[in-house]
């Protein structure tokens, strides 16, 4: 490792101090330093492989979330049809119900369901004189 005359870190506490002493004490003429990025002195490089499965994490994702959409709205319109079905045949029956109530509500049709479920006419009433 070399190590040049006047070289010291670079206070970050204390910056005037560094200026007034290298003021102070001639210095030799500072050598051109090459301006390179640290990750790059230290054989650091980013990493492509990780930047390209984290983007294959988000893109899954979203592509699931999408489908998660889908499926919900394709579930919600099935729902809603079968409602409708119901709702139709409920308003079928109730008319049903309401066209046999207006049919068996008359005198005779009672009579006549009366007669064929074995039921007759009550005979003439009996008058029982009191003692």
């Amino acid at each position: 490792m070399a190590v040049y005359t006047g070289a010291r870190p670079r206070s970050t506490f204390f910056p005037r101090r560094r200026l007034e002493a290298s003021l102070l004490r001639p210095q030799a003429p500072a050598l051109q330093r090459r301006r390179t990025r640290v990750a790059i002195r230290a054989n650091r490089r980013p990493r492509v492989v990780g930047l390209v499965i984290c983007g294959i994490v988000v893109a899954f994702l979203l592509s699931f979330f999408s489908l998660v959409q889908t499926v919900r709205v394709s579930a919600s319109s099935y729902d809603m049809d079968r409602l409708n079905s119901q709702y139709i045949q409920l308003q079928n029956e109730s008319q049903q119900l309401k066209s046999d109530i207006d049919r068996l509500g008359r005198q005779s049709a009672i009579r006549r369901q009366a007669i064929a479920d074995g039921l007759t006419q009550l005979p003439a009433p009996v008058v029982v004189s009191g003692r």
